[in-house]
């Protein structure tokens, strides 16, 4: 990696921290400050929350191509701004209507911003460093969040709006030092990458050159699955089966959802040393047995209600196996994604795989929480055990469609020559490990 490319990935990855950050401050808070500091009642915070929903899957479908038409520098900027005025927004609003189209700038500029920032990072990496990039990513957005939420639990007062007002004014300049600093990034251009500048626009067929990319369409389906059995469950059916199966205080819930993110923030290095050299199929497949162990574990702790701290240990340990998996994923699915996208989709790839995800998101907690609602908590946990389970199955599968420089890049090179074609610059051909 060139010194160039080193400190604009750099700056990307420290507004991305801060980005985070203020994130953490309001996201733990939102649904108790529109349903009583506000006074609007609990159906207002459900609309609110599904609109962040809503927004995403608006703009996601449409942002892919945009970003490869214009470059990702200006969409960022552009999703940074909507996100602080929605932020802005929700501090100040007071009635239904305002707190809804708030939450909607907010929900489409966070939309808008995540595709953005992975092709930037794509473009400010290579092959060979990619993987540690996003696992950077991964662990400053966590360790964002959790110190925002930390924090964010100090300041708060339900009994004085102000306090909430601060909070969302602290988000909206943390989106803005986002924008200030991806703006002032001169993006190189990286190997992976090099014809995808702003101005190089795809063909008009960034969609059917995805849906016909079959490795692309098996590892949306796999991403779908492996969204919905882990993190659509994080705030819906797991949180119901804790409380009401296991018998946890809320308190305890806390612990074990710190539990998840202390697991990423003190493993991420480690597992990225590990998994850097294996093949990606092989430890996604792997994340998906870690998960069923982890439902299983979940399950169990249902079973044994009166050894209260088996069973709390039990619930803790799933969510800590979460955190495990989530980061072997890290290093792995997102890089997976732009080898996969030809030069000028890698836009479309990213905002593709992104919107699989908002649909997990929106799914998961729905389904979770219709089985919990009709405490069908056995067929939920054995529903979940099989998707993870899937998982296995689905990346071991994907895994067969995948090149050798793909699967593995770390045992591959690029051979460039003075004299090459352009479609033989970037050839990668495999080498002894």
């Amino acid at each position: 990696m060139t010194t160039a490319m080193g400190a604009a990935l750099r700056r990307i990855q420290l507004g991305n921290a801060l980005s985070a950050f203020g994130n953490g401050f309001t996201v733990p808070f939102l649904f108790v400050y529109v349903a009583q500091v506000r006074g609007l009642g609990a159906g207002t915070a459900g609309i609110v929350l599904a609109t962040f929903a809503v927004a995403a899957l608006l703009v996601l479908p449409f942002i892919g191509r945009v970003i490869d038409r214009r470059g990702p520098l200006p969409v960022a900027v552009a999703g940074t701004v909507s996100a602080a005025a929605g932020s802005l927004g929700l501090g100040l609003a007071s009635s239904e209507p305002l707190v809804v189209a708030a939450a909607a700038a907010l929900g489409a500029g966070m939309a808008v911003i995540q595709p953005s920032l992975a092709t930037m990072i794509v473009w400010c990496s290579t092959t060979a460093t990619r993987s540690r990039a996003f696992a950077m990513q991964f662990f400053l957005n966590n360790l964002g969040l959790g110190v925002g939420g930390l924090l964010g639990g100090q300041l708060v007062d339900t009994s004085e709006p102000s306090s909430f007002v601060r909070l969302f004014a602290i988000e909206a300049v943390m989106f803005l030092v986002l924008g200030a600093a991806v703006a002032t990034v001169r993006l190189p251009r990286a190997p992976k990458v090099e014809d995808a500048v702003p101005g190089a626009a795809s063909d008009g067929r960034g969609w059917r050159t995805l849906l016909g990319d079959r490795a692309m369409v098996q590892l949306c389906v796999l991403g779908f699955v492996m969204f919905f059995a882990c993190y659509g469950q994080f705030e819906s059916g797991l949180s119901a089966f804790a409380v009401e199966v296991t018998k946890i205080s809320p308190a305890t819930l806390g612990v074990a959802l710190a539990a998840n993110t202390m697991t990423i923030v003190a493993a991420q290095f480690l597992v990225l040393r590990l998994v850097e050299g294996r093949r990606r199929s092989r430890v996604i497949a792997l994340v998906g047995l870690i998960w069923a162990v982890a439902w299983v574990a979940a399950g169990l702790s249902g079973l044994v209600p009166g050894a209260h701290g088996v069973a709390t240990a039990l619930l803790i340990s799933t969510y800590a196996l979460f955190g495990l998996g989530e980061s072997m994923l890290a290093p792995t699915v997102a890089p997976l994604v732009a080898d996969l996208a030809p030069p000028r989709l890698v836009g479309q790839y990213n905002s593709a795989f992104a919107l699989v995800k908002q649909l997990a998101l929106a799914v998961g907690p729905a389904a979770g929480g219709l089985l919990a609602g009709a405490g069908l908590y056995v067929p939920y946990i054995g529903l979940l055990i099989v998707c993870s389970l899937g998982i296995a199955g689905l990346a071991l599968g994907l895994g067969r469609r995948l090149t050798s420089a793909q699967d593995n890049p770390v045992r591959t090179r690029v051979v460039r020559t003075g004299n090459a074609t352009p479609a033989e610059v970037g050839e990668r051909v495999t080498v002894a490990a």
